[in-house]
């Protein structure tokens, strides 16, 4: 069948339908332009949610069974409460109408007023007999704000390596890293990198944020030495090799100029973990671990299953054997006990990563940190994952998520990541996000969420179209929230939304309303609706962690110095003639600069040494402390003079992101020990330890 061609607009009724299912006709690039969506990319975008558009007579049957289906429906699938008033999906039910609420406590209730927070289980009955059942999902009305102001450190745990580590930073070292920033910076937390599992196999995408699940953690990043039955494996001669080969690859990033290699880690890690998983586990360990197992169910089955079948079949459910492909068949059930050792091997590894991230938490609290190791969401998982794998029916078939064309990508984006369906989450009570979240929470003190605006809606790109003939698709916001601050209020932890880029009006001010954090990265932090100079500290919002730049900016130094326009010209990624990059570059910096000396920020703390780039970045962190800010946060690099960014969006191979330790002003790399001892950094750190009057003139 062929396409529309991508210019057709949509029908009157396909623009009905398309509305009735959440999916957008149009978006708005910028507050004075609208662009329309293309027919056909409307009409895949609801195939993908099961709706036939494939003909106007398609789509006129499709319009007239939701318009039915909406108007019978006395109850959404799933219901929300805040605080302890009743949900107000509830008000529009005829009056007489009774409730039975059977709590997630186990209670059963007649009302909904005061109920307790949690998922339960509604059934309406109406005077006309008719009866709905629903989830209902009570939050606490938001979130608490943090208890004072902290700072803190933002790094890529795999770029942190130490005289320990395997060749790139793990687990072992973050727990050091928190212990050390809590005890002797003073730091309130330490957040890293999404440690999502990767999809196996070399070479291994190295981007954390396409990971082949978000529910467990990946044993990369273990710390061998740390596990307890390393100290009981039988082989001690194939052990001391692989100890001796990781020497070799730690050396050669740190010593010799070489770049991360996470498959070469992997492979010697592998084959030790094959090692310690031969020695039995003691009564104690045995019983915790079967703990795990018990708590993690069907989830941890699924995880550890698919791996155990890549291994055999490849890393792409897609192409396996068809009775593989779907978790729940006889066949897959075959297969799992026919490779029970291999899936045992997989549960373990995860419990013992999971046990990891403990420890590193626990690190951090015990030094005094407020919220110790935030973790980082990413906004998706890989199309031939783990997750996608035992999750398919929430996930959209034939489409991945993007971002449209806008001012600084006129191609706009494709990030190859299958959408969940909105649908589908609201019929099952969001219990696919909730069990991602309980999951990220075991450990966590706080969660980043990467592009948060994807609570509110996604772009959708139909697989073998460009990202411009996507089109939006709306989620139920108020449940994801709700969801989201359940869970979070649940394990005593906050949230930070990765609110940066285009935001559509009313997204910020929702996440504020229930607690959660904003991003604000300094350089951003402009007056776009007045002048567009630098925006003031006492203008900056307070509901945020404020940074001066992340890990796909350029680093402090660079952006001090222009370098980061120098790069992108020599890897031919600018658009516009480089002398005008650097105009204005150049002039971006000096405002920013002018702005900090009539603050009186540019005085140096580090002494008669601190060169003129040194007290610049101590001013600009000097700057950000005189924000309302509740949250302050030091990308790490920068407290050493890293020149390079550790991602540089639009390049693939031309430029080694995610590969990179963290380094010195001379591009040398620098240890978890070197840092410790840094004068630099602890200079830069004293800036923000020191009150916001005193830190300036």
């Amino acid at each position: 069948m062929t396409a529309p061609r991508p210019a057709e607009p949509p029908s009157e009724d396909l623009s009905r339908l398309a509305d009735l299912h959440g999916v957008a006709t149009a978006y708005s690039p910028s507050p004075d332009r609208t662009v329309a969506a293309s027919a056909a990319a409307v009409a895949l975008t609801l195939a993908a949610l099961g709706v036939d558009a494939s003909t106007p007579g398609a789509v006129r049957a499709a319009l007239a069974a939701r318009e039915r289906e909406l108007g019978a429906r006395l109850l959404p699938p799933t219901v929300v409460g805040w605080g302890s008033g009743p949900p107000a999906a509830l008000a529009a039910l005829p009056e007489g109408s009774r409730l039975l609420i059977e709590t997630e406590q186990g209670e059963t209730r007649a009302s909904a007023e005061h109920l307790p927070p949690g998922v339960h289980r509604l059934t309406v009955t109406v005077p006309d007999g008719r009866t709905a059942t629903a989830h209902l999902v009570v939050a606490p009305a938001r979130l608490p704000s943090p208890a004072g102001r902290s700072h803190g450190l933002l790094v890529q745990l795999y770029s942190l390596l130490s005289r320990r580590s395997w060749g790139m930073g793990d687990l072992g070292d973050l727990a050091e890293l928190a212990g050390w920033a809590g005890r002797s910076l003073g730091a309130g937390f330490v957040q890293v990198n999404p440690l999502h599992a990767a999809v196996p196999g070399a070479p291994t995408d190295p981007s954390p944020y396409r990971p082949s699940s978000r529910r467990f953690p990946d044993p990369v990043h273990l710390r061998i030495e740390d596990v307890p039955e390393c100290a009981y494996v039988e082989d001690r001669e194939r052990l001391r090799a692989l100890l001796e080969r990781s020497g070799r690859l730690r050396e050669a990033v740190l010593d010799k100029g070489a770049l991360i290699d996470r498959d070469a880690v992997w492979e010697l890690k592998r084959e030790a973990l094959e090692l310690l998983c031969e020695v039995p586990l003691g009564p104690g360990r045995r019983a915790a671990y079967c703990d795990f197992l018990a708590e993690q169910g069907q989830a941890l089955e699924d995880h550890a299953t698919w791996y155990a079948l890549a291994e055999v079949h490849g890393p792409d459910w897609h192409r396996w054997p068809t009775g593989l492909r779907d978790p729940r068949s006889a066949e897959t059930v075959r297969a799992r006990n026919g490779l029970m050792d291999r899936v045992d091997f997989w549960s373990r590894l995860a419990w013992l990563t999971d046990t990891q991230l403990t420890a590193a938490q626990r690190a951090g609290r015990e030094a005094g940190m407020p919220v110790g190791i935030v973790h980082d969401l990413a906004v998706g998982v890989h199309p031939g994952g783990a997750d996608a794998w035992a999750q398919q029916d929430y996930f959209a078939a034939g489409m991945s998520v993007g971002a449209p064309p806008d001012a600084f990508n006129a191609r706009g984006q494709d990030w190859g990541l299958p959408p969940w369906r909105p649908d589908r989450l609201a019929e099952s009570g969001y219990a696919p996000f909730r069990e991602l979240l309980r999951a990220l929470f075991r450990y966590a003190g706080a969660l980043r969420i990467d592009h948060v605006m994807g609570l509110f809606r996604l772009w959708w790109v139909p697989l073998g179209h460009p990202p411009t003939e996507g089109t939006y698709v709306r989620y139920d916001a108020e449940a994801m929230l709700a969801v989201l601050v359940l869970e979070a209020s649940r394990a005593g932890a906050l949230v930070i939304g990765e609110d940066l880029g285009t935001v559509e009006p009313g997204v910020r001010e929702a996440l504020r309303e229930r607690g959660v954090l904003g991003t604000s990265v300094l350089w951003f932090e402009r007056d776009w609706e007045g002048d567009g100079r630098p925006l003031p500290p006492d203008r900056w919002r307070a509901d945020c962690l404020a940074t001066a730049t992340t890990h796909d900016l350029p680093s402090t130094a660079a952006r001090l110095t222009g370098e980061h326009v120098e790069l992108r010209d020599s890897l031919g990624l600018l658009t516009r003639p480089l002398e005008q990059e650097r105009a204005e570059a150049a002039a971006d910096t000096a405002e920013w600069l002018a702005l900090l000396t009539e603050l009186g920020l540019l005085n140096g703390t580090g002494g008669t040494d601190t060169s003129s780039e040194e007290a610049e970045i101590q001013a600009v962190h000097r700057f950000l402390l005189r924000t309302p800010a509740r949250m302050v946060g030091v990308w790490l690099p920068d407290g050493v003079g890293d020149r390079r960014p550790q991602n540089l969006p639009g390049t693939w191979d031309q430029y080694p992101n995610w590969r990179l330790p963290i380094a010195d002003a001379a591009g040398r790399p620098v240890t978890l020990e070197d840092l410790a001892a840094s004068p630099r950094l602890h200079a830069l750190i004293e800036v923000l330890r020191q009150p916001p009057d005193a830190s300036g003139g």
